[in-house]
C-alpha cells in the first residue's frame, strides 16, 4: 500500500535522515566528498529543516510504502520560494525518492500531490530546479510536460553548479 501524508515538525529527524539518504544516493558519485559534507553540514542541519516545516509557506509530505519511508516532496508559496517568488506560481523544491523504492511511480504520485496542491491554492504553474547533470529526474520532468525556461546557480559546498529551472503550465 502507498500513502502520501502531510510532514508535521515532529517529523524532522525523519525527513532530515531519508533527505540526505536520498541526496546521497543520488549525488555522492558526482561530487567530492569534501562537497558532499560541506552541502550536508549546510542544508541537512536539524535546525534547519525544523525552521522549513514550520514555514507556513512551505509544505512537506512523505511518501511511505507498506508503512516505510520511501521519500518525500517539498513544496514551497511566496516568499519560500528559492527563486522566483511569484505569487501565481509553485516550487517544487524537493523529490526525494529512496533507491529501493524507485521504479515504482512514488516520484509522480509525489508530483501530483504538488500539482493537487497547487490547484487547491489557484496557482497558475509549477515550477523547479534540477541539476544539469542528473538526465534521469530531466526526463522525468520532461515526461510530466516541464520545459526549460532557464539556468541559475546551486551553490553546494566550494563549488557552484548550473540548475535548469523547468516550468508546466496548470490547467484548473
Amino acid at each position: 500500500m502507498i500513502r502520501i501524508r502531510k510532514c508535521t515538525p515532529d517529523d524532522a529527524v525523519e525527513v532530515q535522515q531519508i533527505g540526505w539518504k536520498a541526496y546521497q544516493e543520488t549525488f555522492a558519485a558526482m561530487n567530492s566528498k569534501e562537497t558532499m559534507d560541506a552541502y550536508r553540514n549546510e542544508a541537512f542541519k536539524i535546525g534547519k529543516i525544523t525552521d522549513e516545516l514550520l514555514n507556513p509557506a512551505s509544505c512537506f509530505y512523505f511518501v511511505e510504502v507498506e508503512r516505510q519511508l520511501a521519500g518525500y516532496l517539498k513544496v514551497n508559496e511566496s516568499l519560500a520560494q528559492t527563486e522566483l517568488q511569484d505569487p501565481l506560481s509553485l516550487e517544487v523544491e524537493r523529490i526525494y525518492v529512496l533507491q529501493a523504492f524507485q521504479k515504482m511511480g512514488l516520484g509522480r504520485r509525489l508530483m501530483d500531490q504538488a500539482i493537487e496542491f497547487a490547484l487547491e491554492k489557484d496557482k497558475k504553474y509549477l515550477w523547479l530546479g534540477v541539476w544539469e547533470k542528473n538526465c534521469m529526474a530531466i526526463q522525468f520532468y520532461k515526461k510530466l510536460g516541464f520545459v526549460k525556461i532557464g539556468i541559475h546557480d546551486f551553490v553546494m559546498g566550494d563549488e557552484i553548479q548550473k540548475d535548469y529551472l523547468m516550468r508546466k503550465d496548470l490547467v484548473g
